[in-house]
């Protein structure tokens, strides 16, 4: 079998296994809730995986590794380890307390369960809104998946954002979680043995040690903290800001979620293990960053580090090219089991916290979500057709301010038993969402993770003083 051949042949194979899956899903799936969040049936080891999959999309294995090849040592810490431990500590802090509210209530999405836990529907209707934000991160996988596609077949970008948009819509408005789930698991699989894969083979650029080698491209390239980055250069920009933005990411509709597929708190340990153990082999896939500059690559495109790099490595001989179709299928696997839970999550919420809310029960409320989806995917493709410069930043600017909104609301909501009053909780979702637009757009900042996480240490410091204030 030639290498074009296989190439197309496993292609396609993919695809089949992944729609035949979501076939499957579609028959699970007969209602909002269904599609939304599942019938509480599903293995937390398979929920653990989906997760993992969520949190490692395309900006792990596609764009991240292009921060670790312009910055070095400093990114690599930022975005592998301070990200690992936000991950971490989010889940053992919040997974608990968040599926007993959201069992309690039913909630199918965050603004829902904001809603249940605050009484507000103003607030619902504001942090439904906010959610579009996620769209940006949507416009990153899209821009990825298209700089693999390109690589692989001959294809334009244009006609790559099209037949990637026109595939995950096609399974997920199938079979929505269950869809979502069944392939992320499918992704999950292929992608853990892709990331310990590169890892391994690239060792050998190591051959002085790992630290010698990083020196030998420049002093500070192996340093924590890299004077010469505009983006990782202290304490704050390589670890706090990594660790709380984090922290405060898992809060997205796309996520944290995932928490109410779990059956009950039983479940619970064994779907943090799984998220944890399986992320941090994930995250192995930053060092091909590492691999490209000792190479001795000079790749202008910071978001194509990857790409070319692999076609750097593998494209000599017919085993290289074998192994590179492989890679970059998986690559784009793991920007669509991103994409596919970001749009399951979004499309429920729309119907859900902003059109049932403004306009009263929808008739067909399935077929509104499936509807939505659609949009939601124009909207997309509009704005990836003509991508800003560095999209990894772009994204970080729209999803960062979620985070800095949604972090002190459920991070309260979840730790506080006592009531809080709507108020002080809409004041602090605005602040933390303007205040890190300002500082990034506005006042010079220009690492979105730093301007995040001062906004969130200013919203949970204005909730934080309120409860200690008014504790009796």
């Amino acid at each position: 079998m030639t290498p074009e051949l296989f190439k197309y042949l496993i292609t396609f194979s993919y695809a089949g296994l992944v729609l035949w899956l979501s076939w499957v899903g579609m028959r699970r799936t007969s209602d909002l809730k269904g599609f939304a969040i599942g019938n509480k049936d599903m293995s937390p080891y398979v929920i653990g995986f989906t997760l993992a999959a969520s949190i490692a999309s395309t900006a792990t294995f596609v764009i991240n590794p292009g921060f670790v090849y312009q910055d070095g040592l400093s990114a690599f810490l930022h975005y592998g380890v301070s990200a690992s431990l936000g991950i971490l500590a989010a889940f053992l802090v919040l997974t608990r307390g968040f599926l007993r509210l959201g069992e309690q209530h039913r909630a199918l999405t965050i603004p829902e369960w904001i809603y249940h836990r605050y009484q507000s529907r103003e607030l619902r209707l504001f942090f439904a809104f906010i959610n579009l934000l996620s769209i940006t991160f949507v416009v990153l996988i899209l821009v990825g998946c298209a700089i693999l596609m390109t690589g692989l077949f001959p294809v334009t970008q244009t006609q790559a954002l099209i037949i990637i948009l026109l595939f995950v819509f096609s399974y997920v408005l199938m079979g929505g979680t269950y869809a979502h789930a069944y392939t992320n698991t499918l992704q999950g699989v292929m992608m853990l043995m892709i990331a310990l894969l590169l890892f391994v083979d690239g060792m050998d650029y190591f051959d002085q040690g790992i630290l010698s080698s990083l020196q030998s491209v420049s002093e500070h390239y192996a340093s924590v903290y890299n004077p010469e980055s505009r983006l990782y250069y202290d304490f704050i920009s390589v670890f706090l800001s990594g660790f709380v933005v984090t922290f405060a990411l898992m809060l997205q509709p796309h996520i944290l979620t995932k928490v109410l597929y779990l059956r009950g708190e039983h479940d619970i340990a064994k779907f943090i293990t799984t998220t944890v153990v399986v992320g941090f082999c994930f995250s192995l896939i930053l060092a091909v960053g590492f691999y490209a500059r000792l190479a001795g690559l000079d790749i202008p495109n910071q978001d194509a580090v990857v790409r070319e790099y692999l076609l750097h490595r593998f494209s000599e001989g017919a085993l290289g090219q074998y192994i590179l179709t492989f890679i970059f299928l998986t690559l784009l696997a793991a920007g669509m089991s991103t994409l596919d839970g970001i749009l399951v999550s979004l499309s429920a919420m729309v119907i859900n916290d902003i059109a049932t809310p403004l306009f009263g029960g929808l008739k067909n409320a399935l077929m509104w979500s499936r509807g939505l989806l659609i949009l939601v995917g124009v909207v997309a493709l509009i704005l990836a057709l003509n991508p800003p410069p560095l999209i990894g930043l772009f994204a970080q600017k729209g999803v960062y301010g979620l985070a800095a909104a949604s972090a002190a609301p459920i991070l309260f909501g979840v730790l506080l038993t006592r009531p809080l009053p709507a108020w002080i909780i809409g004041m602090a979702a605005a602040i933390g969402l303007a205040m890190h637009l300002i500082l990034n757009l506005l006042l010079g900042v220009t690492n979105p993770a730093v301007s995040a996480t001062v906004a969130i240490g200013v919203s949970v410091l204005l909730v934080g003083c309120y409860t200690l204030v008014t504790r009796k």
